[in-house]
């Protein structure tokens, strides 16, 4: 935790760093388009931007509570956002250390954490499965990939779908799988609790982020003018299932920080038969532009208002009986008792 403290800022510095490479590095591409700007579809972009983001603090928060702990909904909003933005230093490990590191100075344990973030991680993707099999069963669009998918499409749904049958089916599984690694590195087993009404609710919400991404992503299309290379807006509605699409990919990559230019390279795979090569490619980078300015202002208003918000959370602290000083849930403490 020492080590953690004295990184944070660096962690900080670095991830403004590599940001700033990124639009460097796209600089040329973007000033080549012909930008037609309509602010009314950007204010709502930008409205549902955050409306997805308030909802991943409600799951995270929801994963926390599963093994034992709780913390305040404006101080979880806080840690969110400063440790969004590490995610982009490469190594893919800098943002779970960063939540980590500001959830223990909230009393959390790191092995709480931890979980939280790889249930919180699994489920997220998971979800994904059913909108995409969704969209490829009814467009069977695959992109410029249609012939390579074509005959391969059931097979491709049934993968999709088949992770979270079973995690459905068999919830207990992951769960078991992680208080053995802990025992196996001498840490104290983790009261998780993940009822299957729970966790339905869980999918349903991710779901129902996800959809407020790919709502932000289809009106930043009409915001910035793409909606007008499509030829028929009636193809913009593909863009509300296929980000979620491209997210999961750049995720399950582990190539890069955040998927970068994985997850631009498949919305061009996706979108270039409805949006062309310059549109798809425009979008995709446009979209990423997007989503970070968005992070780096939430997370510059987090620091700007911290001890606000501090005061805020510890009142709601109080207020809702939360655990952000223990060091151990009472369940954990009577979990230690048993033979």
């Amino acid at each position: 935790m020492r080590i953690l403290r004295r990184l944070q800022p660096l962690f900080v510095a670095l991830a403004i760093l590599f940001i700033g490479l990124l639009l460097h590095t796209q600089w040329e591409e973007l000033q080549r388009y012909e930008w037609r700007i309509d602010p009314g579809w950007l204010v709502l972009s930008a409205g549902l931007m955050m409306a997805a983001w308030a909802v991943e603090v409600l799951l995270w928060l929801r994963m926390l509570e599963t093994v034992g702990y709780r913390l305040p909904y404006w101080a979880s909003l806080r840690i969110w956002f400063l440790s969004a933005i590490v995610r982009y230093i490469p190594g893919n490990i800098w943002q779970p250390m960063s939540l980590t590191y500001l959830a223990a100075q909230r009393g959390v344990q790191l092995e709480a954490t931890l979980t939280s973030i790889l249930l919180y991680q699994l489920i997220t993707i998971l979800a994904v499965g059913p909108i995409a099999a969704a969209y490829f069963a009814l467009t069977g669009n695959w992109g410029t990939l249609n012939d390579v998918f074509s005959e391969a499409a059931p097979g491709a749904i049934a993968l999709a779908l088949a992770p979270l049958i079973v995690f459905v089916a068999r919830p207990r599984w992951l769960l078991e799988v992680v208080n053995w690694g802990l025992d196996r590195i001498g840490r104290p087993h983790l009261p998780i609790s993940l009822s299957r009404p729970t966790l339905l609710f869980l999918f349903a919400l991710s779901a129902f982020d996800w959809l407020l991404w790919g709502a932000a992503f289809y009106a930043l299309a009409f915001g910035i003018g793409v909606a007008a290379l499509g030829g028929n807006t009636s193809a913009m509605l593909h863009l509300l299932p296929l980000y979620p699409v491209a997210y999961a990919i750049g995720f399950l990559s582990f190539l890069t920080p955040s998927g970068l230019g994985v997850r631009e390279g498949a919305l061009y795979v996706l979108l270039t038969p409805l949006l062309g090569g310059g549109g798809a490619t425009v979008l995709a980078l446009a979209m990423r532009i997007w989503t970070t300015l968005g992070e780096v202002v939430a997370a510059g208003v987090s620091v700007l208002f911290s001890d606000r918000v501090r005061g805020i959370a510890d009142r709601r602290s109080h207020a809702e009986d939360t655990t952000p000083a223990r060091s151990e849930p009472p369940r954990e403490r009577e979990l230690h008792q048993e033979p």
